[in-house]
């Protein structure tokens, strides 16, 4: 492992994770559960996907968690959208730009994907705690 690519990658992966709930999912918990079967996976998600992809300039860390949001709930994985939810909330994004990521999508992966990526949203915002009551949204016309 490159240390410096290892240790930019960690660094990020601290700034946005979640510690102070031992319930809500993190990327090296994902590591840790795949380590006997893919013990280089870590070097992946540490080194490439947040030391080269998450650490290049261009994007906000907000820019780049709701690109993501965006990517996985075009296609339709779940347990990583929830991840990424989490780290939506620990960088700062509300909850009106997370549902309105997730609701943009409709008319480009549909309403089946949606649903499900509002029902994780809530979800995550039920365990942190976090209110909703400011989504009413109003038509534009």
């Amino acid at each position: 492992m490159e240390t410096n690519r290892y240790q930019r990658g960690l660094d990020i992966i601290n700034e946005i994770t979640v510690t102070d709930n031992k319930e809500i999912g993190t990327h090296m918990d994902i590591v840790a559960a795949f380590k006997d079967l893919a013990p280089d996976l870590e070097s992946f998600i540490v080194e490439f996907a947040f030391g080269d992809i998450y650490s290049r300039e261009g994007l906000t860390k907000q820019q780049q968690t709701m690109a993501t949001i965006a990517s996985l709930v075009t296609l339709g994985t779940e347990p990583q959208l929830e991840l990424h939810i989490n780290v939506g909330i620990t960088i700062g994004l509300t909850p009106k730009e997370i549902v309105g990521t997730i609701v943009h999508l409709i008319p480009y992966t549909g309403f089946p994907h949606v649903l499900n990526a509002l029902k994780i949203a809530k979800k995550v915002f039920a365990q942190r705690n976090v209110t909703v009551k400011d989504l009413e949204m109003q038509p534009n016309y």
